[in-house]
């Protein structure tokens, strides 16, 4: 991914963040005539330990149906792209309250490169769904408990194909009107604020974090 230079951050800890927070990425490998591209859950591995506050030096588990060609495709050590999208949205040049302008868009994208490694056992492709569960209800859920639906778990669990993929390299894509003034990047975020709620809010939050952080380490 290409990342002009005032849109990247300094603080690797943000790229974690967006895929903890974002964790539907897209799985790319290369395919016979283009590349393999599926949409699935992710979380990170709770016994990975990072070598720096980014995601390098993790793992992820990740699963997929079994009836998908892209499983078939998989093989032990082969290298892939997890891609993840953080909230997004249209800029007015409305906004800008100055000419001449272009309108854009904001939005927040990681991708991550590495090694995927399909899991082949059924009791550990089953632990990864368990933990997957656990780390979702535990983020977005209700803190919903599996203990009642293990059978049925047990049930579909053939179908389901599970990996580890380990992560070599990453990089980030933040823009968030960098280029425009403190208060242009005020109205931008006020504007995408005003919705109140959903992707809009998301990404206004986000804009004012990443500023307030920015200006902190200035």
């Amino acid at each position: 991914m290409y990342v002009p230079s005032i849109y990247q951050t300094e603080d690797r800890a943000w790229l974690r963040r967006i895929v903890e927070q974002y964790p539907l990425a897209t799985l790319i490998t290369n395919g016979p005539r283009t590349p393999y591209a599926t949409h699935l859950p992710v979380i990170f591995s709770p016994d990975s330990t990072p070598q720096e506050d980014g995601p390098e030096g993790l793992t992820l588990l990740g699963h997929m149906n079994r009836a998908n060609s892209h499983w078939d495709a998989l093989a032990g050590g082969a290298h892939a792209q997890l891609v993840f999208t953080g909230p997004h949205g249209y800029v007015t040049p409305t906004v800008y309250e100055t000419t001449p302008a272009a309108p854009t868009w904001n939005f927040v994208s990681v991708h991550l490169q590495g090694v995927l490694e399909p899991i082949s056992g059924f009791e550990e492709t089953l632990e990864v769904v368990q933990l997957t569960v656990e780390a979702y209800e535990k983020n977005f859920g209700d803190g919903w408990e599996m203990d009642t639906s293990l059978d049925y778990f047990r049930h579909i669990g053939p179908a389901v194909g599970a990996f580890r993929f380990r992560v070599d390299s990453a990089d980030g894509m933040f823009k968030l009107s960098q280029e425009q003034s403190p208060d242009a990047r005020r109205r931008v975020a006020d504007r995408f604020g005003s919705g109140g709620s959903g992707r809009g809010m998301e990404l206004a939050v986000l804009m004012r974090e990443f500023d307030r952080v920015s200006l902190n380490r200035a």
